[in-house]
């Protein structure tokens, strides 16, 4: 069975899924070409600004992050060999330091996720809430071509998930569940739909329920011009860091 039949009988079989299913016939359909929209532009532009995790850290959070690997270098291998035990393959590590400082920062209490795979932004989140006990809200939609559901925020102990909430629907559904469960975040971190209108849909929705001084963080902004035309439309001065050949967004709100 082809994977694109194998995933149209999975969301067939998940009722709860058929309004994300009918998003992605149009987007396959009808606005092939919008999720790209504007991606040379910003891709020159993010270029022209970039600076490396390192420097990000230091300059927005006053933090140095050359601690991060050493303190948890234990928890950080055995991800690692979770990973690679792992019979289905998902999105790998990102930019751990910024995500795990931006927690730091702002002593965070709720964050807000989209997009989790093997977990490993989830691991770096929740290695900062422990302190605090704070909690973690993630969306994630099922990963329905690989079967992989129970796989999803695989790297993540055992001991680090009762500070976890795991929404497992498309943003549009899972961020209204968690507005209901907090009002306020002090870390948002985006890392799922990657079309120009699913960004601006979620960049929207999540920018006026961040706290003042609280972190934004966008991964792959240069997939197409959503940040860089959300970031000009609300005159916000932000940071791009190069991580990996590609480009992630962030500014303190």
């Amino acid at each position: 069975m082809s994977t694109v039949l194998k995933t149209f009988v999975a969301y067939l079989k998940r009722p709860a899924l058929y309004p994300e299913l009918g998003r992605k016939i149009i987007k396959n359909t009808v606005s092939r070409r919008s999720p790209f929209k504007g991606k040379a532009k910003t891709n020159s532009w993010a270029a022209s600004i970039a600076v490396s995790q390192k420097e990000a850290v230091a300059r927005l959070f006053s933090m140095n992050t050359d601690h991060f690997r050493s303190t948890y270098a234990d928890i950080l291998e055995k991800a690692s060999l979770k990973e690679n035990e792992c019979p289905i393959t998902m999105g790998g590590p990102g930019a751990l330091e910024l995500i795990y400082y931006a927690c730091e920062f702002t002593k965070a209490q709720h964050v807000l996720e989209t997009g989790v795979a093997y977990g490993w932004s989830s691991l770096a989140i929740l290695l900062s809430l422990q302190k605090r006990n704070g909690t973690l809200y993630s969306s994630d939609m099922p990963y329905l071509a690989q079967d992989g559901d129970h796989y999803v925020g695989y790297v993540v102990p055992e001991n680090l998930t009762k500070y976890w909430q795991l929404f497992r629907f498309a943003d549009r559904e899972s961020l209204p569940k968690i507005f209901k469960k907090a009002s306020s975040f002090d870390v948002f971190h985006y890392d799922s739909d990657k079309s120009y209108h699913g960004r601006m849909w979620a960049y929207q929705k999540m920018y006026k329920r961040l706290k003042p001084g609280a972190v934004f963080i966008s991964d792959d902004i240069g997939d197409n011009s959503a940040y860089q035309d959300f970031c000009a439309k609300k005159n916000i001065e932000t940071t791009v860091v190069e991580y990996n050949g590609k480009y992630i967004g962030v500014f303190i709100k």
